[in-house]
């Protein structure tokens, strides 16, 4: 039996694009002496690429260049699926969406493209209101240009891994997608009041 199955595989490289639109922040993994290295960071899909910032004090940046070869996850929205949803007879399971992809990373080393791709990035992240805007002459944005570092990633290989009970009827298909909204709202409601209690 293939492993995964392939209705578990999205290969529409728009469905990728949208989980890293909606979902920026990446999970970044380098590997040193066997040793994987994981930084958290949003990055924007700009062109086939992935642009990203990463503070010079975080050990993963001396591999964030040179087309040093990277490994990068996003996370959508994922959910355990009780059976009870369901209108026939199915055992537990836990639904998700994954975009897996690998690249190479190269340093961008000049101070104006990196000053422009946070504002850009900025003006991305605070769509579609725009409550706040990174002005170009924001001192505590100079200030901090020197401990900062832009990078770019060429993408290589792309992986969608949409576990969303496509293997099930129609009807406890749309069960499971109801099911993944409401569990995503109400989970992070009560875990961010457990959190802050």
């Amino acid at each position: 039996m293939k492993y995964p199955p392939p209705h578990h595989q999205d290969d529409q490289r728009e469905h990728l694009i949208e989980v890293i639109k909606n979902y920026p922040l990446g999970t970044l993994i380098s590997i040193d002496n066997n040793q994987p290295l994981i930084s958290h960071l949003p990055l924007i899909f700009d062109n086939g690429k992935l642009i990203g910032h990463i503070d010079i004090f975080n050990p993963q940046m001396a591999f964030l260049k040179n087309d040093q070869p990277i490994t990068v996850l996003f996370s959508g929205p994922q959910c355990y699926i009780s059976p009870s949803i369901y209108t026939t007879t199915q055992l537990p399971t836990w639904n998700y969406i994954k975009v897996h992809l690998k690249g190479t990373v190269k340093a961008i080393d000049q101070k104006p493209a990196l000053k422009q791709s946070l504002i850009s990035m900025t003006e991305y992240l605070e769509a579609p209101e725009h409550k706040y805007v990174l002005e170009p002459d924001n001192p505590r944005l100079e200030r901090n240009l020197d401990y900062i570092k832009m990078f770019e990633i060429t993408i290589t290989e792309w992986e969608g891994k949409f576990k969303l009970s496509q293997d099930k009827k129609p009807r406890d298909i749309a069960a499971a997608r109801l099911e993944l909204v409401r569990a995503n709202q109400e989970s992070i409601s009560s875990f961010l009041d457990m959190i802050f209690e």
